[in-house]
């Protein structure tokens, strides 16, 4: 048994099965012997592999860990020192019977990394083994796949504009999909074909339905129920409200638009599989809890884990039961349970109260804020997935950054005093939400002259604060973390691309490679044809692969919608449209990719064959954009005002020389770039020294304050999600690794599928007829000075200095 599998070390740490604390050395082979039952099959395996190794193939595994993993956060700090110990010679030489017992312990974790992954999550639900003759792109797949690509991109498409927006992830059509393949195997002949390119035989029923089968619907629902973020540059030009341009009518330029970004970015991650789907230490985590709802279905083998009997299905079945009965509560019937801002009762008009401790509209500085899962998730981190260091990253960084935002409020930096302390909005001199027909002329273009007679734009304490950590320093911090912490991979990636290595049936320390080996490769220049547009997306190839990491290991997407508009805006000033543009190809380019390199992983860890996860996300796209654009152009009759535009007007319209530029109001927070390039220095080189740096991870902690120093979303947000992260992904995991293993990433998908289909039922049920439950616990959290953004200084009457521009500058 490995060290990890002993004695518990901190995230990431493993624990024997049954619970017992054990001291390095205290394990003989005798009593592992005995405990074989008690142990996972991996476990199993691995020491059944380490029987045969020789003395320097051990060696040879064990300097490998350390060379790759020993700067990963996601892997045991324990191990790592033990190895350090196993090559210390003096400690060898000092007591040569301990090195022995050592040397005994680590070889389980050497066999471990060539025989399966080296990470307890991976092991948890990914199988190392596989069948090459198991079908997977199948005529039942395809048509379950297409039928609810198309349904999905409908009701997210139609619903988008709509308040409140009701929207179907690809997790619902994971758990659709099983019964509607079981139905297709009962009732469809075996009749098929083979198809020459793909090489496999094509069946209407080809036996029983299967879990590639049912990963390839998954796949396709992944990018299909995604719609064309175009479609937002698309509203702004139509509606007369904003720029009234109503060529964007035309269905043409709208598929090349929505199309576009979306190749563009299946080129991108098919041009990075070497840095961000092929190696080992891209975990991806948020993929593990769709092979588990996967593994759920699929796995006949029912093992006892520390004494559960119960099957992983009827455990999904059972929380997703408790979920969905659950959250009727707090998304409909009473409302306090997801936005608990107690606090605020008090005094609901107290102005301070509301900001500090409110979670409508305040800083969210509350013990107990919510009593709704669907809150802990609403940021995008999930505390039963992401690692527990992502979790802790995510709360101190917004931890940290409230007392910089209440400060600069009370102080009114920035005349953010005359504004609501927590609001994503842009707004005039008048505290007034900015109107840009005032700054703009009849062409959409920038107005000096109107601009002048008008206002600047303000920005609340939270979003300007936001914007320094999370959005300026972010992006620098992403390139020196990435070539501090990653650069031998990055070089070992390119040095792979350019002699265009393929897998290697022989590869030592990758067992999902060497499976992988037995299929045929997508050839470069199929992902390279789609790439050829060059409009912007030169911030997709600086930042895919240094974003792309961080996201495989942390669970965080650095998002550069940020950087895209800052730099379009400058590149063209009073140019809204062209903003617009210029981010889908830059911004929107590069999340598309990150989603797609995502199901590259997926498709890797379950052995899918490489082109046939190629054409399944290239045909879903194409289906999913022409019915979200079919019903894009039945919705252009009116919409409410939305962020995009916002951020058009911001960026685009006024630019950024008018916000950041030298003399102007924001300029200071550009220094904040220098500062997150240079933070993750002094952390990388005294880890050594201080050992919790290891944990500290900038990118990730510059993250924490994007979302929750923005309305609707505050610390409550994150919070809660600390002490759940912990009992999880720490205690059980130490405490009670085969439970844990066997039901952790099944709860975190009924979670989600239930909260998905429960939200969507009341939706139909009741919220789409404007039927709702007028009386107090749905009225009280949005009652006061929390909900409704009072400013901490009244506005003067003619305006903070006035109606002038002139009198800003």
């Amino acid at each position: 048994m490995s060290v990890e599998e002993k004695r518990p070390s901190g995230p990431g740490s493993h624990q024997s099965l049954d619970d017992e604390k054990y001291a390095p050395g205290d394990v003989a082979v005798d009593v592992v012997a005995k405990e074989v039952q008690a142990v996972a099959a991996d476990i199993e395996d691995a020491m059944q592999h380490a029987k045969g190794m020789s003395h320097e193939e051990v060696d040879d595994a064990l300097r490998h860990i350390h060379e790759t993993f020993g700067k990963d956060p996601n892997f045991p700090t324990h191990t790592i020192h033990l190895i350090e110990k196993y090559f210390d010679g003096e400690a060898a030489a000092t007591d040569p019977v301990e090195h022995a017992k050592l040397y005994e312990e680590l070889k389980v974790e050497a066999a471990l990394v060539i025989i399966n992954s080296p990470y307890a999550e991976v092991r948890a639900v990914v199988s190392a083994e596989d069948d090459p003759e198991m079908p997977s792109f199948t005529i039942r797949a395809f048509i379950i796949g297409m039928v609810y690509v198309c349904i999905g991109a409908f009701i997210n498409q139609f619903f988008e504009i709509r308040q409140p927006s009701i929207s179907v992830d690809s997790n619902v059509a994971q758990l659709l999909a099983y019964p509607a393949g079981k139905f297709l195997e009962k009732v469809l002949p075996d009749w098929g074909f083979v198809v020459p390119f793909i090489g496999e035989r094509l069946s209407l029923n080809p036996g029983p339905f299967n879990m590639k089968e049912h990963m390839v619907i998954t796949i396709m629902a992944n990018v299909g129920f995604k719609n064309p973020y175009t479609t937002y540059i698309i509203w702004v030009q139509f509606v007369p409200r904003f720029f009234n341009q109503h060529w964007a009518v035309n269905f043409g330029y709208q598929a090349l638009t929505a199309l576009s970004t979306n190749f563009i970015g299946y080129g991108i991650a098919g041009l990075t599989r070497r840095f961000l789907v092929y190696p080992v230490y891209a975990i991806w985590p948020k993929n593990l809890a769709i092979i588990a709802l996967n593994k759920a279905f699929h796995t006949e083998v029912n093992t006892v884990a520390n004494g559960w009997r119960i099957s992983r299905m009827r455990f999904f079945l059972y929380v997703f039961a408790g979920m969905f009965t659950y959250f009727w509560f707090p998304n409909y019937i009473m409302a306090f349970l997801s936005y608990f801002n107690w606090m605020t009762w008090i005094a609901p008009n107290n102005v301070l109260l509301g900001a500090v401790t409110g979670s409508v509209g305040g800083l969210g500085l509350n013990p107990i804020p919510t009593f709704d899962y669907n809150q802990l998730t609403a940021i995008g981190n999930t505390p039963l997935i992401s690692p527990y260091f992502t979790t802790v990253n995510l709360f101190l960084g917004a931890l940290v950054t409230m007392p910089i935002i209440l400060a600069i409020w009370v102080s009114n930096v920035w005349f953010t005093g005359h504004l609501p302390i927590n609001s994503n909005g842009v707004f005039d001199n008048t505290g007034a939400r900015y109107n840009v027909s005032l700054a703009v002329n009849d062409e959409a273009l920038f107005d000096a002259a109107k601009y002048e007679s008008y206002s600047p734009a303000y920005l609340a304490a939270g979003t300007s604060s936001s914007m320094a950590s999370s959005v300026l320093a972010i992006y620098s911090a992403t390139l020196s973390h990435a070539y501090l912490y990653h650069r031998d991979a990055i070089i070992t990636g390119f040095k792979d691309l350019i002699k265009r290595k393929k897998f290697d049936k022989d590869a030592k320390y990758d067992v999902h490679g060497r499976r992988m080996s037995s299929y045929k490769e997508v050839p470069e220049w199929h992902y390279a044809i789609p790439a050829v547009v060059l409009y912007g997306i030169f911030l997709a190839l600086i930042f895919m692969i240094p974003a792309g990491i961080i996201l495989a290991v942390t669970n965080v997407e650095v998002t550069l919608n940020v950087i895209a508009e800052f730099i379009g805006g400058l590149w063209f000033p009073g140019n809204a449209t062209a903003l617009n543009f210029f981010k889908s190809y830059g911004y929107v380019t590069t999340s598309h990719a990150l989603a797609f390199s995502s199901d590259l992983k997926l498709a890797h860890y379950t052995h899918i064959p490489p082109r046939i996860t190629f054409w399944c996300q290239m045909v879903a796209t194409v289906a999913s954009t022409f019915v979200s654009l079919g019903i894009l152009n039945f919705q252009m009759t009116g919409i409410e005002n939305n962020t995009f535009f916002t951020a058009s007007v911001l960026w685009g319209t006024l630019g950024p020389a008018r916000m950041f530029g030298t003399g102007q109001i924001y300029n200071p927070l550009i220094w904040c770039f220098l500062i997150g390039f240079i933070l993750p220095f002094p952390v990388y080189f005294l880890k050594e020294r201080i050992p919790m740096l290891r944990y500290i991870h900038l990118p990730v902690f510059f993250a924490g304050p994007s979302p929750v120093s923005r309305a609707p979303y505050n610390l409550s947000n994150v919070w809660p999600a600390v002490p759940l992260a912990w009992f999880f992904m720490v205690f059980l995991k130490t405490r009670a690794l085969a439970w844990w293993s066997k039901y952790n990433y099944v709860m975190a998908s009924a979670l989600a599928c239930a909260i998905a289909i429960s939200g969507i039922v009341q939706f139909f049920a009741l919220q789409f007829s404007n039927i709702s439950i007028d009386w107090v616990p749905n009225n009280i959290p949005f009652e006061g000075c929390d909900s409704n953004g009072c400013p901490f200084f009244d506005i003067p009457e003619k305006g903070f200095f006035g109606p002038g521009v002139g009198e800003f500058s």
